[in-house]
């Protein structure tokens, strides 16, 4: 399996866990806003040996809760199923960070036992997934994934990273694509020069706090735990 970024220690990738964070390269979509862009030329760039990343997470056993497995998308990835009975022979659970572009993978993964938590991100509304993500989009493979994940049994949450140019009958649009689901977090856009560059849409003044608690009060009477990142405000959450 190709490994492009390795972060021996995160707080942040999976709430709740100390874990360490592999990134792979290469990606089936080309978001504007994306954070990891240096990831999408899959034939390019440094790798770190697979063994590498698997001693340094056996000299962490007892100290790290878990690995995160992100992007890019993992799920590209022909020796991904490989790597994770590797990790988890070490003892570690696993969390999958995903798109959802390849619910056949997603779903071998779940019904081998091989995921402890996965995280999806549901882009924008159907209607505007293209727009979003840059380029011609499977939508049945998208909402496959989503079924798969709320019929399961694996803990999961969907999350949007909500752009400034969303308003909040998108958000509700997402709801419906979701629906069925436990836990949906809305997280804040953090823009940068080459993202407005990439699409002037992106300029617009993010969210404010209050814009977030409105969509948070409206979710919460169909999502059992709905809660928000990067938000700067006190915390906004119903679960």
């Amino acid at each position: 399996m190709d490994i492009a970024g390795f972060e021996k220690l995160s707080t942040v990738d999976w709430p709740g866990c100390v874990s360490a964070v592999v990134f792979t390269p290469g990606c089936s979509m080309n978001c504007a806003y994306c954070h990891n862009r240096s990831l999408l030329a899959r034939a390019d760039g440094p790798r770190i040996p697979v063994d590498k990343v698997l001693a340094t997470l056996r000299a962490r056993r007892g100290f790290l809760d878990g690995l995160v497995i992100s992007g890019g998308e993992p799920t590209l990835q022909k020796g991904l199923e490989g790597f994770i009975r590797d990790v988890r022979r070490l003892g570690f659970p696993v969390k999958l960070d995903t798109n959802g572009t390849r619910p056949e993978v997603l779903k071998r993964l779940l019904d081998e036992g091989l995921l402890d938590y996965v995280a999806m991100d549901v882009k924008a509304p159907y209607g505007l997934y293209e727009d979003v993500c840059g380029g011609a989009v499977d939508l049945d493979a998208v909402h496959g994934s989503v079924r798969c994940l709320v019929k399961g049994v694996t803990p999961f949450e969907f999350r949007t990273t909500v752009l400034p140019y969303f308003r909040p009958r998108d958000i509700a649009d997402i709801g419906d694509a979701i629906h069925g689901a436990a836990r949906y977090v809305l997280q804040q856009f953090r823009p940068d020069k080459e993202m407005v560059l990439r699409d002037p849409r992106l300029a617009e003044p993010p969210h404010t706090a209050p814009w977030f608690e409105a969509r948070v009060a409206e979710l919460s009477e169909r999502f059992p735990d709905v809660s928000t990142r990067g938000v700067n405000r006190r915390a906004v959450s119903t679960g």
